[in-house]
């Protein structure tokens, strides 16, 4: 190796001897790599947010969500046979959740959900927040763990008491230098003791809207029959028609007596179009194999329960997002597929250059084989320039490209993670590209003839 290192000292004097000129030549390179690094941390990003998506979503979960009939399609002929049809159906309610418990066995977990939004109060302080009813496995069921406290027991879950777990943030707003545990913050016209707060999650808010997800952070969590008994229940507007005669909860005597004594008592949802008094239910399975076939049993034994009326929807957000991973990661190969071909263009470039110095160099090369310069000696020289041009350039091009990375997760908001791999990917075929395209212009100027090359002018 010592051998040759006169030649790589005369390539790196050649190099800077013509700054200009290499600095040009290296720019293919250059914009390559830092294209090839930015690609592929936007991919890794994406990547690192779906997975933080499918956690946080819960693994195996199942959602059913109502389908809400819009108010203003009256004059619609397919609304209003879908309106006639809907008067039988009692929607989804509390019953459904604890059918789909009992009879369904591959289902471990399940918990219902209502969501208000409404007002806080603590110590004088006011503010927007979101107040959801669930049972004790909703923690579990999206991996959220408690920070400090503990969640809903047996007894506050079936006699609805007035206990909360909060979120991070409305531990932060409302109680910045108090242990919350114990103390009562007011959501509406209740007052609601503090049992737990949540550890605070870092996922992107647009992560959780795409699937439909709480931010977990900015909410309060209280047992689903205290939201129903103390603050909303749609289903009470039925009433009337219970009192009728019309049994609206379609699960026995004892349900359409649930369902008569929880009246709201803060009806602030548009219950004339939304009947269903739960606005989902999250059911969660052992394994991912029953997944499927445990959605479509749900989906059949719901549409059975409501005499054949399909509001609902029955969705799995796991496979969805599993889904939309594979999408981005097959345009995240198209987009490194066409952010290589700068590294190509690069090489070309390099190779052209060479070739042009070969052939403004004849002489020199003569010169040089004339004193006994070997050809593996010019090959070692000049081979040596066009691995110094594109390893120089890949090195500009590391740090371009993560400087590019940083700028578009500051601007475009876009999460972007720059791994030592990709970093080392590039790197390498930024070196390898100097090897293959500088190969060729360094066996073209050994092959000279000395004494041609010396004659050359």
């Amino acid at each position: 190796m010592r051998k040759y290192f006169h030649d790589v000292v005369i390539a790196m004097e050649s190099i800077l001897a013509n700054k200009l000129k290499s600095i040009l030549t290296a720019l293919g390179i250059i914009f390559g790599v830092a294209s090839v690094i930015s690609m592929l941390a936007i991919g890794n990003g994406a990547q690192q947010e779906i997975l933080e998506q499918i956690r946080m979503v819960g693994v195996n979960n199942i959602m059913v969500t109502p389908i809400v009939p819009e108010t203003g399609d009256s004059d619609d002929e397919n609304g209003n046979g879908q309106r006639e049809r809907g008067r039988f159906s009692r929607g989804l309610t509390l019953l459904d959740a604890e059918a789909i418990k009992t009879t369904i066995p591959s289902v471990v977990r399940m918990s219902p959900e209502i969501a208000l939004n409404s007002h806080a109060v603590y110590g004088g302080k006011r503010e927007q927040a979101k107040l959801i009813g669930v049972s004790s496995d909703y923690f579990e069921l999206f991996n959220l763990p408690l920070e400090s406290g503990t969640v809903f027991n047996e007894h506050q879950e079936e006699n609805g008491l007035a206990v909360a777990v909060i979120g991070a943030n409305i531990k932060t707003r409302f109680f910045p230098d108090v242990n919350p545990i114990g103390k009562y913050i007011k959501f509406g016209h209740v007052w609601l003791q503090v049992i737990g707060v949540i550890e605070r999650t870092n996922v992107s808010v647009s992560a959780f809207e795409n699937v439909g997800i709480n931010v977990y952070n900015d909410n309060i969590y209280i047992p689903t029959k205290t939201m129903l008994m103390r603050y909303n229940n749609r289903a009470a507007v039925r009433n009337n028609a219970a009192r009728s005669g019309i049994n609206v909860s379609g699960g026995g005597g004892r349900g359409f007596m649930m369902i008569r004594n929880m009246v709201s008592t803060n009806p602030s949802q548009n219950t004339s179009s939304n009947y269903h008094q739960l606005d989902k239910i999250v059911v969660q399975v052992a394994e991912t194999e029953q997944l499927s076939p445990t959605a479509e049993l749900i989906g059949r034994m719901l549409l059975r329960r409501h005499s054949e009326v399909k509001d609902f929807e029955v969705t799995v957000p796991e496979l969805l997002l599993k889904q939309q991973q594979r999408t981005r990661e097959i345009f995240n190969i198209v987009l490194g597929a066409i952010a290589s071909i700068s590294l190509i263009v690069g090489g070309i470039g390099i190779m052209n250059i060479m070739f042009a110095s070969v052939m403004e160099r004849i002489k020199e090369i003569g010169t040089r084989q004339a004193i006994g310069a070997t050809r593996i000696d010019i090959i070692v020289q000049f081979l040596s320039e066009a691995v110094l041009i594109s390893v120089s350039g890949g090195l500009i091009g590391v740090i371009l490209g993560i400087i590019l990375s940083n700028l578009i997760t500051h601007f475009a908001d876009i999460l972007t993670i720059v791994s030592f791999s990709s970093v080392l990917i590039a790197f390498f075929v930024s070196a390898s590209v100097g090897v293959v395209f500088g190969y060729s212009p360094a066996k073209r100027a050994a092959e000279k003839d000395p004494i041609e090359s010396l004659r050359y002018e």
